[in-house]
């Protein structure tokens, strides 16, 4: 059994709420059906329409043998929308993901999308999309609107995930910080990857793990760089006195706590995320439709891994930890 634990959908109602962004970035959509996503009113990133469709993914599921795929938007999210327009946008696409799944049960599964710059409202609209909706985790984009994940206004919203068992899922978007980058393609190419590790790396220092030990976390894209950076920040915190007062054990105790996605064209990044964070807690994810899922597929077969261990990766851990089929 194989499920797909980052595979993202974007409805057209949901560009026509962002193409009223009065603020950066803001989307459109072409005649020739593509959509265009503009920062600062230059076009970043151009998708096909047609990728998206259901029904396609559906069709590409079963080519590829994914017996499950638990979808979510892709970027830009409803906490990079003007406050006035932040919840209609998320009521949208968590509207659109239930339909989704009503269609396909059996299929699909969904992750909720939430006004992170309101908490009241983000609140709220948790508990619609886990109580009525039944979407089995949260999106926390990699900031909010340009504000870090941490700021003391988000914290109710982690608890409250922690207390309803919500995983709760990072994906990148666009770094506050991405003008440094924008020549060469290098935001979509390593601004992303590092701003969800500035992310996930301030929720470890600022305590939010170690204040709600039951959080479940999960990093895409084999942990972004932390896997690779951890042993620097442990010797920043525990040998240079850097260690915040916020916590206790050193910060890579924190990251092993979190699980990673397959999601990383290379063999070797998938192999040391594994060696580092263990197959027990490791989830299969594709990025479809952006990426060929095949090709992750074949590489977590070819790895010198159990059978056992293949197991958990493709389907177990996800049908644990967001609870599919309960």
């Amino acid at each position: 059994m194989k499920i797909d634990c980052q595979s993202h959908v974007m409805p057209e109602a949901y560009i026509e709420v962002f193409a009223k962004n009065p603020q950066s970035p803001t989307m459109q959509k072409e005649s020739n059906n593509t959509l265009v996503i503009l920062v600062n009113g230059r076009p970043v990133i151009r998708n096909d329409l047609a990728a998206y469709d259901i029904a396609k993914k559906i069709k590409d599921m079963d080519g590829f043998g994914i017996d499950m795929s638990i979808i979510s938007p892709n970027i830009p999210g409803p906490c990079m929308l003007a406050p006035e327009l932040a919840l209609k946008g998320a009521r949208i696409l968590n509207d659109y993901v239930a339909e989704a799944i009503q269609l396909h049960p059996d299929r699909l599964a969904g992750i909720a999308c939430l006004p992170w710059q309101n908490t009241e409202e983000a609140l709220a609209e948790m508990d619609r999309a886990a109580d009525q909706l039944k979407l089995c985790g949260v999106m926390l984009f990699s900031n909010i609107d340009g504000q870090p994940v941490d700021e003391p206004q988000f914290e109710p919203i982690f608890a409250q995930a922690e207390a309803k068992g919500l995983p709760i899922v990072i994906h990148p978007t666009f770094p506050s910080w991405g003008a440094a980058i924008r020549d060469y393609m290098m935001i979509p190419m390593m601004g992303f990857q590092v701003d969800s590790s500035f992310a996930l790396l301030r929720l470890i220092l600022s305590g939010m793990l170690e204040r709600h030990p039951r959080l479940k976390i999960v990093m895409p894209h084999v942990g972004g760089v932390l896997p690779y950076m951890i042993g620097r920040i442990d010797y920043q915190t525990e040998k240079m006195g850097r260690k915040p007062e916020h916590i206790i054990d050193a910060p890579s105790e924190y990251l092993k706590r979190v699980y990673f996605d397959t999601c990383s064209p290379s063999a070797p990044a998938i192999k040391f995320a594994i060696d580092f964070i263990g197959a027990q807690r490791t989830l299969f994810g594709s990025d479809h439709p952006w990426v060929d899922p095949q090709m992750f597929i074949d590489i977590i077969n070819g790895l010198d891994i159990s059978e056992p261990d293949k197991a958990v990766i493709f389907s177990q851990n996800a049908q644990q930890l967001f609870k599919l089929g309960s």
